[in-house]
């Protein structure tokens, strides 16, 4: 059951992908929970056919409006390739949430005892080469002057441990609230129940990436999660996604214009 310490293969192909990479827009799009495949060698972590294709095993929704929002804003879009049941790229190689053990309801026998080569393994395959994708393309625009805006897509789910979710759409962020702040003013009144920090907080730890990338060099940011409901299909991917570009817009040409 437990993986190899070369967990991925040739025929597995690379851990990111990165979408429009000349993208002339402000913004980075992430998206760490893009996808619910599974290494060759992972044998599915032990689990059945209904849990690879759930909640837990990937964002479903997530990539494609972060799709759509990176044509709608030409931004460069970087997104992982195999589950965060295998390595949960939003989470530091320390975290137990990493490799989890259970989630909600759920038990991950593939990810039970793993020693700390097999552990090291995963963090080396997949997390590094997704951050490091992530720290290279913002170094460059650094470089060449231009100013980023990361954004990070999630998606969750209406009812968790039994419990409905109300909210539709959350703004997340943590210490710097500057691009948060603005798209709830924005959203007020709006076609959406749009809640600050919710269903999750930075107190979860889910703002790992905005504090390993965003923070330390000032650049706007926030994590944007869509309740799945609303995006199972591409009808529903389309308009949350333009509702979402209309709000990072506006918002972004706010905080622009005040800082002028």
């Amino acid at each position: 059951m437990l993986m190899r310490s070369d967990i991925l293969t040739e025929a597995d192909g690379e851990a990111v992908a990165v979408d429009n990479p000349e993208g002339a827009g402000a913004c980075l799009f992430v998206c760490e929970h893009a996808s619910r495949r599974m290494p060759e060698r992972a044998d599915n972590l032990g689990l059945d056919a209904d849990a690879l294709v759930s909640h837990i095993a990937w964002d479903p929704g997530a990539l494609d409006v972060a799709k759509r929002l990176s044509a709608l804003l030409d931004g460069t879009l970087v997104h992982q390739c195999f589950s965060r049941l295998v390595y949960d790229c939003n989470r530091p190689p320390e975290s137990l949430a990493a490799m989890p053990e259970k989630s909600e309801i759920h038990d991950i026998p593939g990810n039970h005892d793993l020693s700390p080569a097999e552990r090291y393994a995963r963090t080396a395959a997949i997390y590094v080469p997704f951050h490091d994708r992530i720290s290279t393309i913002l170094a460059e625009r650094r470089t060449l002057g231009r100013k980023t805006v990361v954004v990070t897509v999630h998606s969750f789910t209406p009812v968790y441990m039994g419990r409905q979710r109300d909210v539709e759409i959350g703004i997340l962020h943590d210490v710097d609230s500057r691009l948060a702040d603005c798209m709830l003013a924005a959203s007020a009144g709006g076609a959406y129940r749009v809640a600050r920090n919710e269903p999750y907080g930075p107190q979860d730890g889910v703002t790992h990436s905005l504090r390993l990338h965003a923070l330390p060099h000032g650049h706007l940011n926030v994590m944007i999660e869509v309740r799945n409901d609303l995006i199972r299909d591409e009808g529903g991917q389309r308009v949350v996604a333009d509702y979402l570009a209309g709000l990072l817009r506006s918002s972004m040409e706010m905080l622009s214009s005040e800082a002028s």
